[in-house]
Parts: structure tokens; sequence; C-alpha cells
């Protein structure tokens, strides 16, 4: 008998998985924080024999090497990555014994990155399990454009001739299990549905059902924008991550959360866009932490830049440090949590703006009152329609945009509200007037605001 067991990590859109039999398992890439990959082993009451990644990561910082040093496990890594530590190099057609009767086969499946490698599980010598990596993923395929644009076309094309590699060499019941595509940037489309298997994929994979040209020229046609921090992530995980330190920040006061705002520090209010909206330190952002924490405030805060944490409760600032580590935001200058009015000194007042709907919008709207509506979604949403005479500026653009923002107060949108509170707490701390349309975007036609399109 085997086993696969799944870790999700919702923030950053991939899993992780533990899969092995009675007594020893495989880690198939590892998150930073690899507690919780020894827990998932001990409930299972196995040992972890093996750590394999799928490729030098471009989203988050691996936890594979620090885990084989604490299991004392081999460190099977792609033969072609060009790393700077000790581990086990893997080429296409290497197997290694998992356990008895279990073993872990290696399918070269360029296209994500040059070097990329599947693994299949295989029980007395019958795939059981692929694990796929950003090679076939659920309903798409990994994107090709993180390593060299250089590259991209050719690696696009890569990407297909390896999902019908996997097609062709495994049967249609066998799971298969990506790393990304659960709203992963490193997806190349963002797919529905939670499992699948090669025989669903052959029958609805672009990668599967279109011939290459056709599949390369709309894949490379609907690539987003990269998250700013993948640039930091290969680096590091190609030197070999430092080990994870998750013990708790120092405690800021007012008077401290005052200094480092001054100093130029970002001071991040991980609670509610609606408790954030009724008062916070003037000149905080907002950054919801049961929102895509990791992913956004990676891809703004300019790298390097000292973070101070505030939050209602101190297990609130532990998620939030966990989860910023896994993509290389170490350790919070500071933290402060409970009353917001304890983060400010005596004699100052909260910062507050308004929430709003897009009846709201259409309200002032037809009462002519001037204003600004500001869009920060991605290129690809507006494209499917637009609020009629906004102005457009992507959320992961706004902080070195503002100065573009015309004059009057902003009514900020995105499409569910999340991205919205992010922009209007950066408008906010750079003094303009400002009102979150907290509110789906299916409702601006339903309030009877004209959309525009194209």
């Amino acid at each position: 008998m085997f086993f696969v067991d799944t870790l999700e990590f919702e923030g950053l859109g991939n899993r992780s998985y533990v899969a092995g039999g009675t007594s020893a398992a495989v880690v198939i890439d590892p998150p930073r924080d690899i507690d919780q990959v020894i827990a998932a082993a001990a409930r299972r009451g196995v040992r972890i024999v093996f750590v394999a990644e799928t490729h030098v990561h471009n989203d988050y910082v691996t936890g594979g090497l620090e885990l084989a040093r604490v299991t004392g496990a081999s460190y099977l890594v792609p033969a072609g990555a060009h790393v700077s530590f000790a581990r086990t190099p893997v080429a296409d057609g290497d197997t290694v014994d998992v356990d008895a009767g279990l073993a872990l086969r290696a399918i070269a499946t360029p296209g994500h990155t040059p070097h990329h490698t599947s693994y299949v599980l295989e029980q007395d010598g019958r795939g059981v399990a692929a694990f796929t990596g950003g090679s076939l993923l659920i309903g798409t395929v990994g994107r090709p454009d993180l390593v060299e644009p250089r590259l991209t076309e050719q690696l696009a094309r890569a990407q297909h001739a390896s999902a019908h590699r996997l097609a062709a060499e495994l049967d249609d019941e066998v799971p298969v299990l990506p790393t990304h595509g659960f709203g992963s940037f490193c997806s190349s489309a963002q797919a529905e549905g939670d499992t699948t298997t090669i025989g669903k994929e052959r029958t609805s994979n672009d990668a599967l059902t279109l011939d290459v040209d056709t599949f390369v020229q709309r894949m490379l046609a609907g690539l987003e924008d990269v998250p700013a921090y993948y640039a930091h992530m290969g680096p590091a995980n190609a030197a070999g991550p430092a080990p994870v330190d998750l013990t708790p920040p120092r405690r800021a006061d007012a008077g401290e959360i005052s200094s480092r705002l001054a100093a130029g520090e970002w001071v991040v209010d991980l609670r509610s866009r609606m408790a954030f909206a009724e008062g916070h330190v003037a000149g905080s952002f907002n950054f919801e932490g049961e929102g895509k924490l990791a992913t956004y405030l990676a891809w703004l805060i300019p790298w390097g830049k000292p973070v101070t944490l505030l939050a209602d409760t101190p297990a609130q600032i532990a998620d939030a440090q966990r989860e910023l580590a896994r993509v290389g935001i170490d350790r919070p200058a500071a933290a402060a949590t409970g009353d917001p009015a304890g983060w400010i000194r005596s004699g100052e007042q909260l910062g507050s703006f308004p929430r709003a709907r897009f009846a709201d919008l259409a309200d002032v709207r037809q009462r002519g009152d001037e204003l600004v509506v500001l869009d920060v979604r991605r290129n690809s949403e507006r494209a499917g329609g637009y609020i009629d005479g906004s102005v457009h500026i992507p959320i992961h653009e706004l902080h070195g945009r503002i100065g573009e923002v015309p004059d009057g107060t902003v009514w900020v949108h995105c499409a569910g509200g999340m991205r919205a509170a992010i922009a209007a707490s950066l408008l906010d701390a750079a003094g303009r007037d400002v009102v979150a349309v907290d509110d789906g975007f299916d409702a601006a036609v339903d309030a009877g605001l004209s959309l525009a399109s194209g």
C-alpha cells in the first residue's frame, strides 16, 4: 500500500506532497517552513528518506535543503539545475527505491524551466501518481517565461512536448499532482478544480488537445505580469536557502512604529480591510492576513525594505511571519498587536477612509460629483470590460505610479475588494482622499454603470 498526503499553501497557490509506504516516504517540493512536513511524516509513522525538487522554484523559497539536512534524506535535484550545494543529481529515467515495492522515477519534462523534472510514484512497477511540479497542471501548464525572455517560445514548445510525453507514458487513471496551479502566478492560466488525472487532462488540457503552434500562440498571448519578487527566489534557491527563523519578532510600541514610518520603512496592517478603513496608523498599508499576503506584499514592497507587522493577535503575526518566510521575507523588524489606539502616540489620531459599493459610485456619478475611478485589476481582467472613464493602474504598479492618479477623490476598485483595499491604503498613505469600493465587479453593471471594452 502507498499513501500521498497533500500540503496546501493557499496564499501562494501551491502544493507540496509527502508520499510513501509503511515505513518510508519522499517529499516533493517542500515549503520553507519544514516543521509541518516533518509533522505530516510523523503522523504517518514514516521516515523521510528522499526530498525531491521538480525544479529550482521561482515563486517561493524551498525548504528542501534544510529538510534533507535535518532528516538525513537524500536530496534529489534535477541534474541540469545549477546549484551551489551538495545534492543527488537526477536525470531522466533515474529511479530510487522509496519503500518495499515503491519506487520514484524521474521523467525529464522541460518547459517551465529547462531542467524541469517530474516524478512518477510506481508501485510494483506501475505508475500510481505523477508529481508534475510546474509541467502538466490542472487544465493548463506552468508558464515558460520565468527563466530568460529569449527562451520563452522554445520552453513553451517544450511544455507541449513534455505534456504529451507524460500522457503517452502514464495510464489515464494516474492522478496528476502538480505543485503550481491553485492560484500561483507560475501557472500560465488559472483553471478550476482541485484534482485531475492523466485521462481528464488528455481531453481538456490545451497542451494535449491543440497542435503545438496554436498552443504556443494561445499560451504566450495569455501570460500575465511576473511578480517582482520572483527575481529573488531562483537565486536564493540555487544558492541554498538558510534555515527559517520563526521566533516572534520584537514588540514595537507607538514611538517605534512612528519612527519606522518616518524612516521610510513599511508598516503593514494585517487586519481585515473593514477594520483598517475604520481606523489605522496613518501611513501604514493594509495587506489582509487572510488574503494573498505573501504574493502581494512581496510583489509590491521594495526588496529588502524592513517591514513591521500590526495585527489583532500574536497568532495572526505568527501566521503572517510563516507565510512571508516562504517568499524570503524572513524577519519582520518588529510587530504590535491589540487595539490600534495603542499603536499611535498621545495626541495623534487614527486615519480612516470610507468604503462603498458600486451602487454608491453610480449614485455620486449621477449627481455629477467630481471623482476619479481607479481600476487596479490586471490587464487581462480589464480587457473583459471596464467602467467607462476609469483610470487603469494594476495594483502591482500603483506604488510607483501614484503620481499618475488624477486629482480628486479616488474611488478605487478591483474584482472583489482585497486589492482595492491595498490600493486604498497606498493612496491614503500618500495623502489622497480615497474611497475603497468593496464589491464584486459584476455589481457594476447591476448598479447601472456603463462599461467599455477593449
